[in-house]
């Protein structure tokens, strides 16, 4: 017999407001002290502290300002703010699996905005 489990519910969020959440979810569980925090848990959150450089409002803007653009959608918008891409290559990547390749140009104004916020 298979277990399927539903998909109820898919939100995007850049490192920023990952970080908060983790913050809020780390403060109540270092109420309680006879509860350790899992692993993943502690990984997450030390990645999060690594890597999340802008505030939830900046990353917003940040994410606004990608999805203006032609060929960027929603969730590439997101991988675009989370990796912050710093040439052509690196950014080619993050559209690797898409059906259809950038012009230099186009990747320059995206990598453009990306410079804004690095």
């Amino acid at each position: 017999m298979t277990i399927f489990k539903e998909k109820v519910d898919e939100e995007y969020l850049t490192l920023a407001e990952t970080k908060e959440i983790l913050e809020d979810i780390e403060a109540e569980r270092s109420l309680d002290e006879d509860r350790e925090m899992r692993y993943e848990l502690a990984r997450a959150i030390e990645h999060v502290n690594r890597f999340a450089l802008l505030d939830p409002e900046e990353a917003d803007e940040f994410v606004a300002q990608l999805q203006e653009l032609d060929k960027v959608d929603e969730p590439t918008a997101y991988k675009i703010a989370n990796l912050r891409p710093e040439d052509r290559d690196e950014l080619r990547s993050v559209f690797a699996q898409e059906r259809y390749s950038l012009s230099g140009d186009e990747l320059d104004e995206i990598l453009n905005v990306v410079k804004q916020y690095v």
